[in-house]
């Protein structure tokens, strides 16, 4: 797939995981590899970026497997800009779409 899709639709994917539940680094990574071929290189940098920005907050929490894991938690504001980015996902597919079926039905 291409890379410049992915980058556009990783921290849609992210911060849709985290709407639900509480969740640390690499299960984000587990989660969204799991559909997406993406590198866990890629989400790490994504993570501090929306940290900074204040869409969601970090606490550990001990883990039976190992050390302490760094959980990620899903602010208001980071709620908020999760909408947007759905809104925009959805106008912006419908219209790539919309292209689509018009360049194909053309033929």
């Amino acid at each position: 797939m291409n890379v410049q899709f992915k980058k556009g639709a990783l921290e849609l994917c992210v911060l849709a995981l985290l709407d639900k539940q509480d969740r640390y680094g690499y299960e984000l990574v587990q989660k969204i590899s799991d559909q997406i071929a993406i590198s866990e290189g890629s989400v790490y940098p994504l993570l501090r970026r929306l940290k900074n920005e204040e869409y969601f907050t970090t606490y550990l929490q001990e883990s039976s497997e190992g050390p302490s894991r760094k959980y990620y938690k899903l602010t208001s504001k980071g709620r908020e800009h999760l909408h947007e980015l759905m809104e925009e996902w959805e106008r912006f597919t419908s219209g790539v779409n919309q292209i689509i079926k018009e360049g194909v039905n053309d033929e």
